[in-house]
């Protein structure tokens, strides 16, 4: 019997507010007391100060004490919001099609202000889609929709960079996207590739989520490119980039990565400064200064994607204001897991300056 799709909803915080956002929070309860208590003492005939000195001498009234009730609980109320989180079995998605670690995830918040893209996130290496949920659940709540897909990531893209064959980070990559038969490293059919597991997902999620808005990201059967951004983490990092370049997406964002770095050659592999649909200023990657996966590589695979002839990192920091344009940013933050620091709420500056900064047409 196959498994019926699960929906649940999940909270999750909102991104974090500006101080002029927490000054209107603080300030919201006492305002709504003072006017309260000012409607008491109009409501008695006397002036505030004599109320005041009313209320000293006898006790408070009922409807203060309501008003400090009402005051004490916005204060505490939690900033969340719901978020519609669907768990979906790759199988019942089409033919052929199996689940490697989890359910794909889709997302989508309706009380949130509707942007029209689709993020589509990729998950590192032998990662499950669930390890990236709370990152999905702010990005719907800031209006996206999002899909984390379930696919066959389970050997490492380092695993060619002692290759001294300079396709084979290219067969690496073609095949677990597409699902032809090009690579010795990894075996991928055609059912089980990224890119019939998201078209046929999509095509899922319009038939069996008719409210939830899907249908605006595919056009006569496809993927609606124009119309989502591809990000990913670590190995998916690269998937994303090389979706970029077959496909005219919205824009690419890259998380840890690409690796695709080859030692013996001492140069990023060949595929990346490969002409690319997607103009080359609408990539964007953040990555960690002590990645154990050498950052220096990994700004030279931006580099050669962005086609920069001069590095241009950026360093950022947890909060702060991102000015101007950049296409590479890199953080320093003190963690053990190096690798993994791009995707902690930390960075929810990054992240939106990632997804909302203008892009040069």
């Amino acid at each position: 019997m196959r498994k019926r799709r699960l929906r649940v909803v999940v909270h999750s915080r909102l991104p974090k507010t500006t101080w002029q956002e927490k000054a209107l929070l603080a300030l919201t309860p006492i305002v709504l007391a003072g006017l309260i208590f000012l409607g008491v003492c109009y409501d008695s005939g006397l002036y505030p100060a004599q109320r005041l000195r009313s209320l000293m001498a006898k006790h408070i009234s009922a409807r203060i004490f309501l008003a400090l009730l009402l005051a004490l609980f916005v204060e505490q109320l939690p900033l969340h919001a719901e978020t519609e989180v669907l768990r979906i079995d790759p199988a019942l998605t089409g033919p052929g099609i199996e689940m490697v670690h989890a359910p794909h995830l889709a997302l989508y918040d309706p009380r949130a202000v509707p942007r029209h893209r689709l993020v589509l996130f990729l998950v590192g290496t032998r990662s499950k889609t669930t390890s990236n949920l709370e990152m999905d659940t702010i990005l719907a709540q800031w209006g996206y929709h999002v899909i984390s897909l379930d696919y066959e990531n389970n050997v490492i893209t380092v695993v060619c960079a002692h290759s001294s064959d300079p396709s084979a980070f290219t067969h690496y990559r073609e095949e677990i996207l597409s699902g032809a038969s090009v690579s010795d490293e990894v075996e991928v059919d055609p059912a089980n590739s990224i890119l019939n597991r998201f078209r046929k997902l999509l095509a899922y999620l319009v038939r069996n989520d008719p409210s939830g808005g899907w249908e605006q990201f595919v056009h006569d059967g496809q993927p609606a490119w124009d119309r989502i951004i591809v990000a990913g983490h670590s190995q998916g990092s690269g998937h994303a980039a090389y979706i970029g370049q077959l496909f005219r997406v919205d824009r690419v964002l890259m998380f840890s990565g690409p690796q695709d770095y080859m030692d013996e050659l001492h140069r990023p592999a060949p595929w990346l400064s490969r002409g690319s649909e997607t103009p080359p200023s609408h990539f964007f990657a953040f990555l960690n200064l002590h990645d154990p996966f050498n950052v220096d590589h990994q700004i030279a695979n931006c580099m050669a994607l962005m086609h920069l002839t001069k590095p241009q990192p950026l360093m950022v920091s947890p909060g702060t204001s991102i000015v101007g344009t950049h296409q590479i940013l890199v953080n320093d933050l003190p963690t053990k897991m190096h690798h993994n620091s791009t995707l902690f709420p930390d960075f929810e500056n990054v992240w939106k300056y990632m997804l909302t900064t203008p892009l040069d047409n």
